[in-house]
């Protein structure tokens, strides 16, 4: 077990409070990294993935020599030594070649792992055209039946979703939703495209979307995997008691999203309920002596004999 020492300094004091729980935790990190055997592709779509996942990744360009799926200790070390909680490695071989490993950390430990092979590729330079800037966070898109019916492939969309999906944020600017990463299921295997928005003039206020592939492009086939146990996923999804949103009483919301409210009163009395007063609804003169008149006795005439 790795003992607990206090900070001596306050630089050091500041770091281990940079890497304590937090309600809200930082933005995930990747780090990327390449097994002793690779090829040209795996090198090139590392660097693009890389280009993809910046400023929120680190890329180690020496070869790591390990097996993610017999031995973790390594990824583990390096998980601990940069405070990142996903990983991606890259390796090739004549049993496995083209081989890529997405894989995420709990608590410093492997959550899970899989494993895709690359069948074919398209680099970011190979597609020429304009590519996004630096940092901005895309919008995913998951085309299947496969991911929600197949397990594998439900863990595999949470796990792409947690490496792609970037910071969380408040509110996104119309300009700012430029970049796609469109992710399709189909025939056994997964398709990965990279596009572009462009907002056209199309006559109304609403702009005319027009995308554009800028790169990479990849064709995945699903090979290994290493899933973590429910209760372990279930624990990894826990969330704090002080982020959970308090229940509000006697609201309710529909399918659309309206929010309705019920509110208790007591009984009223309509007899005794004040209404404005308009002209319209005003008894005139004649009316309130023909109502007097009814209310009395008719009168009777006397006669004398």
């Amino acid at each position: 077990m790795n003992e607990l020492r206090k900070p001596k300094t306050k630089r050091s004091k500041r770091f281990l409070e940079s890497r304590a729980p937090k309600l809200t935790e930082d933005v995930k990190c990747a780090m990327i990294m390449k097994g002793g055997n690779t090829s040209q592709t795996i090198t090139q779509a590392l660097k693009d993935i890389y280009s993809l996942k910046k400023p929120n990744a680190v890329l180690y360009k020496k070869k790591n020599i390990t097996r993610p799926f017999e031995d973790s200790t390594s990824l583990e070390f390096f998980s601990k030594k940069t405070d990142c909680s996903l990983f991606l490695f890259g390796s090739h071989n004549k049993k496995r070649p083209n081989n890529l490993i997405f894989g995420r950390l709990f608590d410093f430990h492997v959550l899970d792992m899989i494993e895709l092979g690359i069948e074919k590729y398209v680099s970011l330079s190979e597609i020429k055209a304009s590519k996004c800037p630096e940092g901005t966070k895309p919008m995913l898109i998951f085309a299947g039946e496969a991911f929600d019916i197949d397990n594998d492939h439900k863990r595999l969309k949470s796990l792409l979703t947690d490496f792609f999906r970037g910071p969380t944020v408040s509110a996104v600017r119309l300009a700012g939703l430029e970049h796609v990463l469109h992710f399709t299921a189909l025939d056994g295997k997964i398709f990965m495209r990279s596009y572009r928005c462009l907002l056209k003039k199309s006559g109304c206020r609403t702009p005319r979307i027009e995308l554009e592939e800028i790169g990479p492009s990849f064709d995945f086939i699903l090979r290994r995997t290493h899933l973590a146990s429910d209760d372990l996923y279930k624990l990894a999804h826990k969330q704090p008691k002080a982020l959970k949103a308090k229940k509000k009483k006697n609201i309710s919301h529909d399918a659309f999203g309206t929010k309705f409210g019920r509110v208790h009163m007591q009984k009223q009395d309509l007899s005794k309920l004040h209404t404005r007063k308009m002209k319209g609804l005003r008894k005139r003169k004649g009316e309130v002596v023909a109502e007097e008149l009814k209310g009395q006795p008719p009168k009777v005439a006397n006669v004398e004999c």
